[in-house]
Formats: structure tokens, sequence, C-alpha cells
């Protein structure tokens, strides 16, 4: 979990995603579309990719992917971010967590 804790505390928001996954294109575009630059690891093209799916496991996340991170917090998944959208409370979120300037 280290690596996953050193990961997300170095920017706003981060994505654990798979380059195949649909739903992490999707979070991937909403976030885009407000203008947030995420920083995006595709667990199944980078070296600690086993390792870093085995911590968010630990955190409860089943399907692991997508996992998102805002402020250094684990957020949720697909559903979470979308709910978050549709109670119009993920822009403040980005905001707090400094990765929207609006």
């Amino acid at each position: 979990m280290d690596v996953v804790t050193r990961m997300v505390s170095e920017r706003p928001v981060v994505i654990f995603s798979r380059s195949s996954c649909s739903m992490s294109h999707t979070i991937k575009s909403l976030l885009f579309e407000f203008g947030v630059n995420p920083t995006v690891y595709e667990l199944d093209e980078i070296s600690k990719g086993r390792e870093i799916e085995q911590a968010l496991l630990r955190l409860g996340r089943n399907p692991i992917i997508p996992a998102v991170f805002i402020g250094g917090e684990f957020v949720g998944g697909a559903n979470e971010i979308i709910s978050l959208h549709l109670q119009q409370s993920l822009q403040p979120l980005l905001k707090n967590a400094g990765a929207l300037w609006v």
C-alpha cells in the first residue's frame, strides 16, 4: 500500500486504470471535459501493475479498476465518480484538491 500512497500523494487526481477498460475511459473523459489533467497509471502497461492491483484489492475495491484518488484520498470507482457528478459534488471536490480552477 505504501507504493499507492506515495503515488496518489504526488498529484491532485490519480486514476488507476487498464488501457482496455471502457469504464476507466469514461471516467478519464469526464475529468478531461472538466479541464482536469489526471495522472493516469495504466496497470497493464507499468512494471508494478500487479503489486498496485493487490494494494487496491486490499482497499476493498471490486472491481479494482478504475480507482480514483482526489486530493490523496480514495474516492471510489466509476459508480462513485458518476454519482458525485450527478449530485454536483464532483467539481467542488476537484477544486478543493487544486485540480480545477473555475
